[in-house]
This record gives C-alpha cells, structure tokens and sequence, in this order.
C-alpha cells in the first residue's frame, strides 16, 4: 500500500492524499510535479526512476488506511537534473 507522503521532498510544497499534483517513484520518493518537471526532468534523483502521477486513494479508503504524515525533505534540497 502507498504510503502517500504529504510533501515534496525538494520544496516542501504540501500534497494532500487528493493531489494530482504528486508525482512518485516505485520507491515512494514523493515530488511536485513543478520540481518533477521542471527541476528533475522527470528522474528521481534518489534512485533514477522514473517519475509518475501518484494516484489518488478513495476518501472511502482513507478513512480505513490514512496518508503517512511522515514529511521527508532532502536538506540539501534539489539540484537541476544535468542535461
């Protein structure tokens, strides 16, 4: 199950369990899609992958398996992908 974490970790930008703007990784990194985008090309830059919309769970379900509130943040924050 998603863990369905609630920032982004080069921004910190909040992304509610609803978001359409949350993009992951199969190891669950968690960005907005403006830093998936714009700073990242795309590629998880803690392990490579590629970068997807993360889909979003049923309120329904929510309520029997809720969103992580664990916030992850790289302190270094995100450096631009090298062309």
């Amino acid at each position: 199950m998603l863990e369905l974490r609630p920032n982004c970790e080069c921004c910190d930008k909040d992304l509610p369990p609803e978001s359409r703007e949350a993009m992951i990784c199969t190891f669950e990194c968690t960005f907005c899609v403006d830093c998936a985008t714009d700073v990242l090309a795309d590629t998880c830059p803690n392990c490579g992958g590629e970068l997807v919309r993360r889909p979003v769970r049923p309120v329904a379900k929510l309520e029997k398996y809720p969103a992580s509130t664990k916030r992850v943040l790289k302190a270094e924050g995100c450096a631009p992908k090298a062309a």
